[in-house]
């Protein structure tokens, strides 16, 4: 079994507990407006130019087999004279993932760190996924997720995991399928799942000015989380603002209708009278 992994972070401490590793993998069922990985996008390998280094020297076209479109295939990734040019999206078995995770074990574990299973939304190559878990079972397994999947899909990752960060970003359902591109009534499902299967769990909610921010949506959003026993905290997530640079890099256009100048708000006294923990990130 393989998987299709653009990025393996080492010493992430925003992904879960202490220090960890972060196990990015690609493509998504979501096109959040203000996506700040939209390298993890595509289920397939994609091209990526540091647009900051390309001299337009032409290089890699005189190497490139495919002129009428990218196929990622990587011709022209040796022969950049700047090496602004990479591959995201490597094939790699779990054995490999382990191989590059393990020799930190103990690290990770003096930290109280571990993995944690990243995107793009790590569901959409569940099974691989779950064969991770089993080569990792000795460092604590994390997965941060959308939870949009099937619910059997879901419910299988969460029995494997030893935390699970979710994120909740719209209660309406027609204002999170504007946003998102997607309907959250799954969404809600497996979040009642979530708190019914004993699990530990994080919630992140992106603080995005004038969709996400607002006191109605964060007042709905308490409401889904009152009565969460294992709810462990939930962490209000300020806007990137430097989420648009990565785009032209992927021959991608980052236009969001939203105001980027103005700042979040961070409600998180409706959460705390809620009596649930919560932090801004």
């Amino acid at each position: 079994m393989t998987g299709l992994v653009f990025d393996i972070e080492e010493f992430a401490v925003f992904d879960g507990p202490g220090i960890r590793t972060v196990v990015f993998l690609k493509g998504c069922p979501l096109r959040c407006a203000w996506c700040h990985n939209p390298e993890g996008l595509s289920p397939r390998p994609s091209r990526v130019k540091t647009i900051a280094l390309c001299v337009e020297c032409g290089t890699c076209r005189a190497v490139c087999p495919s002129p009428g479109g990218c196929t990622a295939c990587g011709a022209c990734v040796p022969v950049c004279p700047k090496n602004c040019l990479r591959i995201a999206g490597q094939s790699m078995m779990p054995q490999d993932v382990a191989a590059r995770v393990l020799p930190n074990r103990a690290l990770l574990e003096m930290a109280g760190g571990g993995v944690t299973f990243s995107g793009g939304e790590p569901l959409l190559q569940a099974d691989f996924v779950i064969e991770l878990t089993r080569a990792l079972s000795t460092v604590h397994l994390c997965m941060e997720t959308s939870g949009y999947a099937p619910e059997d899909v879901f419910t299988r990752a969460v029995d494997c995991m030893d935390l699970v960060i979710m994120d909740i970003k719209l209660a309406d359902t027609r204002e999170h399928r504007r946003w998102t591109g997607v309907g959250n009534e799954l969404i809600k499902r497996n979040l009642e799942a979530l708190k019914q299967s004993g699990k530990p769990f994080w919630i992140r909610i992106p603080m995005i000015p004038g969709v996400t921010d607002g006191e109605q949506n964060m007042r709905e959003t308490a409401e889904f989380l009152r009565s969460a026993r294992h709810l462990q905290k939930v962490e209000l997530l300020r806007y990137n603002k430097a989420a648009g640079a990565k785009y032209a890099g992927l021959d991608m256009v980052y236009a969001p209708t939203f105001s980027e100048k103005e700042p979040p708000q961070t409600l998180v006294d409706i959460f705390k009278e809620a009596n649930i923990p919560c932090a801004v990130l």
